[in-house]
């Protein structure tokens, strides 16, 4: 039998997962929207926080010739971050994927430039720091952009998301302080599975929620 989606679209998972944590007190809270999907849902869960939103870029760092499987991520600065058993299963060394990383990390600073519009981010210091995604799959995206905000010096780093793979939820726990998913199901195949709409987000639509308004 064919699994019901659960969210009809991103912006209601984020209502959900925002109701949810506005049940407990945030200090000087601020929302980062995990481009390009994670920003529909963060916008969500700011409007309910009553929260700053802004963005973090992470990229992945496909394996050679297989692009798509991911054994890493880097953002627009920092080092990168890389999935030590997917590495060893396909026999790699980071070494042999610098090219690709320098290549994705070009990519990560050019959308975030395109996003911030010339604006410094939000400052992360201090404060209690919630990073937004539609989803956690492998989690290599999400560990590199916990990683890289964590720089910034939060008083505390959450990850938050609609629905989350049970291994890589548990698998963020030693780079963010709390990992919040409203779903962690068993049978988890792909994110998009338990979305009934979950078209590709556009950089406009990005750019859009950032300045105040839906897209």
């Amino acid at each position: 039998m064919r699994r019901q989606r659960v969210f009809p679209d991103r912006r209601a998972g984020g209502l959900h997962l925002g109701e949810r944590l506005r049940e407990r007190e945030w200090h000087d809270p601020l929302v980062l929207g995990l481009a390009r999907g994670g920003v529909v849902v963060a916008h969500a869960v700011a409007e309910l926080l009553e929260a700053p939103l802004d963005v973090v870029v992470a990229r992945k760092i496909g394996a050679p010739g297989r692009p798509e499987f991911g054994v890493g991520a880097v953002t627009a600065r920092g080092e990168p971050t890389y999935d030590k058993r997917s590495l060893a299963l396909l026999g790699l060394d980071p070494a042999d994927l610098t090219m690709t990383c320098e290549r994705e990390r070009a990519e990560a600073r050019r959308r975030e430039e395109l996003y911030l519009r010339g604006r410094a981010p939000l400052p992360r210091a201090g404060r209690d720091v919630i990073i937004v995604d539609d989803g956690l799959a492998t989690g290599v995206t999400a560990r590199a952009a916990l990683r890289a905000v964590r720089e910034d010096g939060p008083r505390t780093l959450v990850f938050a998301a609609p629905v989350c793979a049970p291994d890589a939820a548990a698998g963020l726990k030693g780079d963010a302080d709390e990992v919040d998913c409203l779903l962690a199901p068993q049978a988890f195949r792909a994110v998009g599975q338990w979305f009934a709409d979950f078209a590709q987000t556009t950089d406009e639509e990005v750019i859009a929620l950032l300045g105040g308004d839906l897209p």
